[in-house]
């Protein structure tokens, strides 16, 4: 329940009860069926003139660092070899727990002479599972 329906809820009960002690249970049944009313309406009038909604939305890569650490482009940009950020440009984590773009470790791993080391921390690279 989000705050502010928590609050409105916290503020009806209290109200409730004040009417319960005051005027007893049947006027306090009474009150509550009447704030149901009262926002079933509300919501049916509000939906009347609802004629479309624009929805938002935003996402963000779970990676310790901001940027990656062969190309220092920020994660939610892409490679210098890509054009869009997304699904044709993922992160890829290291066993250490170091991310870079796909396209970036991979140039990194294959111009290395001996075995790979993640440029990062220097342990041996592997793909984290």
């Amino acid at each position: 329940m989000s705050p502010g329906v928590w609050a409105v809820t916290k503020k009806l009960c209290a109200i409730i009860f004040v009417v319960e002690l005051c005027c007893g249970k049947s006027s306090a049944l009474k009150f509550l069926k009447m704030q149901i009313s009262l926002t079933r309406c509300l919501l049916e009038y509000a939906l009347d003139f609802l004629t479309e909604w624009h929805a938002v939305a935003s996402w963000t890569w779970d990676a310790q660092d901001e940027t990656c650490g062969i190309c220092r482009m920020a994660f939610d940009g892409c490679c210098p070899d890509c054009k869009l950020p997304g699904d044709d440009c993922p992160l890829i984590w290291g066993a250490c727990n170091h991310a870079f773009h796909l396209h970036c470790i991979l140039k990194w791993v294959n111009s290395q002479t001996s075995q790979a080391h993640c440029p990062m921390c220097r342990r041996e690279w592997q793909f984290k599972e």
